[in-house]
């Protein structure tokens, strides 16, 4: 047998145990989930000693291979880390359960009352990179709304995840759910991605967090539903009629408050009725921060810049990078919204209500927000708890995809004896 072989026959095994396990986890009570979630909150408590021991088998790898010193900080399980993780189980376990909720029973004029109950979508494969606090996420929330989970993180960090499942496996057994339930791709060989991804009969959704080479390849090649985005190109545009002093605050927290995330803002956009007043003022903020700005030709009359090519207004920066363009209007603003953004979050600061209503109305993004920093794009600021991802597509999920975002609906019907005449 060759190791193709091997490969394709244990991602097969992993599939037909997180099948099984999906079937049992669909009937557990919310008790029982949530007896699980806080049960592996105390496993991890008490295996801090051996996820340390682990988690420095991969730093010491990642050292010797090279690994960045922000991936070996996205690597590493420091104590605080590790209390993130522990409070991150007992806030699942604390947020509503989705599945089993009735919503929208109506009585039809035959009788019958029509409905639709929320349901679990059965299996979740998720595919990520670096941070092994991610196990943690993924399980948690897959667990909560009723799906098996079947995990494969980097290969960077394969000692701590196999440190983490063991402790998720010790919690499942105590609430009394198969082990199966959740499980970590124990092989780091790549043919498991591809594997996972091309299995529709054990496999009903995938979530890919990562990169963007990551995420193309698995958009491409995936024969299994993808909850994903590819890029943050997230705009602010700074209207005619802004408050500047908030212009001033949502435009800096956007950019600055975090580079290397995706609902960071990547291009701004000002009207050219408060540009040289708003324009110069920024651009001071920004050099002190060290942000490096790149402009249309409008924006380097006003302020010191790089020429910004059509390139940078399709950039995904992550970094201390930024694109400015002054427009002439909101309709101009909208229009370059349209043709470069990645349709993650885009923000207008008005103290227009019908331009604030327009710009929600015209810009079709998965956020969009009004006198908001982009920042707030995110499950947890939306009141989701946690989130398992964003989602730029349009189905079945969009923006932060948390419980609710792991379930689906099916149409429940009530008759007592009906027949159709």
């Amino acid at each position: 047998m060759t190791e193709q072989d091997t490969v394709i026959d244990y991602m097969a095994e992993l599939g037909r145990n997180a099948r099984a396990a999906s079937r049992k986890l669909a009937a557990a009570s919310t008790g029982v989930k949530n007896r699980a979630l806080l049960a592996m909150a105390e496993a991890l408590d008490g295996a801090r000693a051996e996820l340390a021991t682990e988690n420095q088998k991969d730093l010491d790898a990642g050292q010797a291979n090279g690994l960045e010193p922000a991936l070996l900080d996205r690597l590493a399980l420091k104590p605080a880390t590790i209390d993130g993780m522990i409070e991150g189980l007992r806030q699942v376990a604390a947020l509503p359960d989705p599945c089993g909720a009735i919503t929208d029973m109506t009585y039809r004029p035959s009788g019958i009352q029509v409905g639709k109950m929320r349901v679990p979508l059965g299996v979740v494969g998720i595919i990520y990179e670096s941070r092994p606090n991610v196990t943690i996420d993924a399980a948690s929330l897959c667990l909560k709304s009723g799906n098996a989970a079947i995990l494969r993180g980097g290969s960077e960090a394969i000692h701590s995840n196999r440190a983490i499942a063991r402790c998720l496996a010790r919690g499942l057994t105590e609430a009394g759910l198969p082990t199966t339930t959740v499980q970590v791709v124990e092989t780091t060989d790549r043919a498991a991605v591809g594997e996972l991804i091309t299995m529709p009969e054990y496999v009903d959704v995938i979530v890919p967090r990562g990169g963007k080479s990551l995420i193309e390849r698995i958009s491409r090649d995936a024969r299994v539903p993808v909850i994903k985005h590819l890029d943050g190109i997230c705009h602010v545009y700074i209207d005619g009629k802004a408050d500047l002093d908030k212009a001033f605050d949502i435009a800096l927290n956007s950019k600055t408050h975090r580079y290397g995330v995706c609902n960071a803002m990547e291009t701004l956009l000002v009207s050219r009725e408060v540009a040289a007043e708003i324009l110069p003022r920024l651009a001071e903020a920004y050099r002190e921060k060290g942000v490096e700005l790149r402009g249309c030709e409008r924006t380097r009359e006003l302020i010191e810049a790089q020429n910004a090519t059509d390139e940078d207004w399709a950039t995904e920066y992550l970094a201390p990078v930024l694109s400015i363009r002054v427009v002439d209007d909101m309709d101009q603003a909208i229009e370059h919204i349209a043709r470069y953004s990645s349709a993650h979050t885009e923000s207008i600061v008005t103290e227009d209500y019908t331009r604030a209503r327009r710009f929600l109305t015209e810009v079709d993004s998965s956020s969009v927000m009004v006198n908001a920093s982009t920042r707030f794009a995110d499950g947890f600021e939306y009141g989701l708890g946690a989130e398992i991802g964003i989602s730029t597509d349009k189905l079945h999920a969009r923006g932060p995809v948390g419980l609710e975002g792991l379930t689906s609906q099916k149409w429940v019907v009530l008759g007592d004896g009906h027949i159709r005449s």
